[in-house]
């Protein structure tokens, strides 16, 4: 067997051009998807938001959407497709959402996530995030609370330094080719 190189991982904007395969990830993420046509105002039309898709090679395997609201970043939405999860895509996606934040001049970031998925906290709490409150029923699917987190200051020295650490323990994971998933598409 002939080894494969490491696959690129890119983080870019999010283009309209995007949505067909950020629907992709929404279908496979979420039990209650975001419409194309929701995604395609977000891109175009809303001055708040700004959307990233993270790609190994050439294919678009998660996307992440933040608002940035005077000095707060939200983060909307974060997703990777199954299947490329436990890589270290989430957090090189979640690194260039902390970096955009900072360079939007936001003081901090808060997101939303289930009471029950321990992964995604555990890799919000590596970047600084914190509990902060619970918001009852959130999830429209099951009813399920939200974890509110909300990120230690931006901009400041530590947290640079926890980005710049963060940075070089991603990039010095290579992500293998051969273990690719195919995901239905």
């Amino acid at each position: 067997m002939v080894a494969r190189p490491p696959l690129r991982v890119s983080v870019a904007p999010m283009t309209v051009h995007d949505i067909d395969a950020v629907q992709h990830v929404e279908r496979a993420s979420f039990p209650i998807p975001w419409p194309a046509y929701a995604l395609r105002q977000e891109v175009e039309s809303n001055r708040l938001a700004r959307y990233l898709v993270i790609r190994a090679g050439e294919r678009i395997v998660g996307y992440a959407g933040v608002w940035v609201m005077v000095d707060e970043a939200h983060v909307t939405t974060f997703a990777v497709l199954p299947g490329w999860r436990r890589r270290g895509l989430g957090g090189r996606l979640m690194l260039a959402v902390m970096r955009l934040a900072d360079e939007l001049g936001a003081r901090v970031a808060t997101l939303e996530v289930r009471l029950s998925n321990i992964p995604a906290q555990r890799l919000y709490q590596r970047f600084g995030f914190r509990p902060v409150g619970v918001r009852p029923r959130y999830y429209s699917d099951n009813a399920e609370d939200a974890l509110i987190m909300t990120s230690a200051p931006l901009g400041t020295a530590e947290m640079r330094a926890r980005l710049d650490m963060l940075a070089r323990r991603y990039e010095d994971r290579p992500l293998e080719d051969e273990a690719a998933p195919e995901e239905g598409a």
